[in-house]
């Protein structure tokens, strides 16, 4: 982490609270997670694919039960760590509750559509977009063909989940 990100991000602060034990200290994103609610506030990368996806698996083993909810503010990001996170959230047990808070834009837009039916929401002013998917690619003639292949790969994969979970046909 740079200097200058430290000193652009807003300072979280900190939550005490009386327990039998005494005091803790938590930091809001914990406080959400002991309610059972996972907040996707960034891009989604492998990194935070997998902070998700531990998340997840965590809160169901801690009850299997109850619901998660996913408050989502992103820019979207990789599709492999979008279908990491996806296949996660219909592995899980427990019904997936989604909540776009300002926006779920390419990856993100489909976790939203891939929460529990009945159970997805946005807020009012959210921005909810589907972009076609990309590659930055280039390189010899068939490199481009195998690229293009894998993205109308994606985009065929990306239509079958909204079609799923918006119960529209393709």
């Amino acid at each position: 982490m740079k200097i200058n990100d430290i000193h652009n991000r807003y300072v979280l602060p900190t939550i005490e609270e009386r327990t039998a034990y005494g005091y803790k200290r938590l930091d809001p994103y914990t406080k959400l997670f002991e309610e059972r609610i996972i907040f996707l506030g960034q891009g989604i990368d492998d990194t935070v694919a997998n902070d998700v996806m531990a998340q997840l698996l965590t809160l169901e083993s801690m009850d299997p039960d109850r619901d998660i909810m996913m408050y989502i503010n992103s820019p979207g990001g990789s599709f492999t760590a979008l279908t990491a996170i996806y296949d996660t959230m219909q592995f899980v047990r427990p019904d997936v509750m989604t909540i776009c808070l300002g926006q779920a834009a390419s990856a993100a837009a489909v976790l939203l559509a891939g929460g529990t039916a009945g159970k997805r929401y946005a807020l009012e002013h959210s921005r909810i977009l589907i972009h076609q998917p990309y590659s930055e690619g280039g390189g010899q003639g068939s490199d481009i063909e195998i690229q293009a292949r894998e993205v109308l790969r994606m985009r065929e994969l990306l239509e079958e989940i909204l079609a799923k979970h918006s119960k529209k046909s393709k």
